[in-house]
């Protein structure tokens, strides 16, 4: 059985490129999306975020006819889900976006369907989906109860993608992909087929939901390391870069760089996903998930005493995404530090940010200004370096020689 026609759910910084990919590759894409203006700017050939050659993608796809976007869910051999999975109250997964998807592309099935999550859940979500399906469409059946003789197909195939380089590592990274049956497994692994250079590699469900769990465990874990030693050199009078770049001359030992926390919509969550699940088991890594989300209240400790000792703190925050080049803030510790100093009136805030055209709400309404680079340089007596943007690092070094600088990030180290 061949795919002719696939159905993105969810046109956000995996669902949009995921949709232009396969929509390149010849096939029929059609986006859903909730936002009105999403929609309406991918129908006219542009993007809504920011990811490097992805508007030339959506343009040739949408020009060729092969992509378009819809608010409702319509017919299609294939549903790719790909909605967010934040977590609510004391960092329980929060499903109700997965739970819509589901309710919505229910009523346009049919027998012979796919279904696959990609959107990275808490172990046991791919098997709650097909549950929310076949309670939506009694007239169907679906493989947590029938197996292989479902009539729709499910799977999970979580994303593994870094922002900035999303459109080459959707063709090259492997992909895990794990079904509810191992002709799940069979149909989706087909369709990965179509766009995959790498690797499509076979498994069940709920491996695939915790190897994705896992894999940004793993890198919280070793960025907590860094985040702690740190504070340790801080404490020592140890310039913790060197230490690091030190370090790593030894031929087993990788020490990652430090920074001001953790953020973005995986890291910073994924990690209480098993937390949530096992929670007696759970200890190192909820350990690591601690420190890296105090590490936003450290830096905002570490600014607050330098600029007590000006009279007028003018303190310019450098980057709120939360990684350079991109304009993703979600679960920034940019956006969290610099919203705590305006919040604590440690001064008067600078944001420069040069990825976003509007300074979100909930900084504009505590008084923070977005201003260019030069505006902060010339304005601020203090300067907080949260992101090291290229267009930071082309900064000559003796702009911030007369300033008071707090550097998350090293980047002083490695200005000219």
């Amino acid at each position: 059985m061949t795919f002719k026609t696939i159905s993105v759910i969810g046109l956000g910084y995996i669902g949009l490129p995921t949709a232009a990919v396969f929509a390149s590759r010849g096939l029929d894409v059609i986006g859903v999306e909730v936002s009105e203006k999403a929609v309406n700017t991918i129908n006219a050939g542009k993007v809504h975020i920011v990811e490097p050659d992805l508007d030339m993608v959506v343009r040739g796809a949408v020009n060729a006819g092969r992509l378009r976007a819809t608010l409702t869910p319509e017919p299609a051999d294939a549903f790719m889900i790909a909605v967010p999975t934040p977590f609510k109250g004391d960092h329980e997964p929060d499903l109700s976006y997965i739970e819509a998807a589901a309710k919505s592309i229910a009523t346009v099935l049919k027998k012979g369907d796919l279904v696959i999550l990609e959107s990275t859940s808490p172990v046991g979500a791919t098997e709650q989906l097909s549950l929310w399906l076949a309670a939506t469409r009694p007239d169907l059946t679906f493989p947590h109860a029938c197996g292989e003789l479902a009539d729709v197909q499910v799977a999970h195939c979580p994303e593994r993608v870094l922002p900035g380089k999303v459109l080459q590592e959707l063709v090259s990274n492997d992909r895990i992909i794990g079904g509810l049956s191992p002709y799940c497994t069979e149909r989706a692994t087909e369709l990965y087929e179509l766009i995959v250079a790498g690797e499509c590699i076979a498994t069940n469900a709920r491996t695939a939901e915790l190897a994705k769990l896992t894999e940004n465990s793993f890198r919280d874990v070793n960025i907590a390391f860094a985040n702690e030693l740190s504070t340790i050199c801080d404490q020592l009078d140890v310039n913790v870069w060197e230490l690091v770049r030190l370090t790593n001359r030894h031929p087993r030992v990788n020490v990652l760089n430090p920074g001001p926390g953790v953020g973005g919509h995986c890291i910073a969550v994924d990690p209480w996903f098993i937390v949530h699940s096992a929670p007696e088991q759970a200890k190192l890594i909820r350990l690591a998930r601690e420190i890296n989300n105090n590490k936003p209240l450290y830096v905002v400790d570490q600014v607050r005493d330098l600029a007590d000792q000006s009279k007028k703190p003018v303190i310019a925050c450098f980057g709120l995404a939360f990684k350079a080049d991109i304009d993703d803030l979600r679960e920034s510790p940019a956006m969290d530090i610099c919203e705590a100093i305006a919040e604590q009136q440690i001064g008067e805030v600078l944001a420069v940010e040069p990825n976003i055209g509007e300074l979100p709400e909930r900084l504009a309404e505590k008084g923070v200004e977005l201003v260019s680079v030069n505006e902060a340089l010339e304005r601020a007596n203090t300067v907080v370096i949260l992101v090291d943007h290229k267009s930071f690092i082309r900064l000559p070094k003796e702009k911030f020689a007369a300033k008071m600088v707090v550097d998350t990030r090293g980047l002083l180290s490695r200005l000219s």
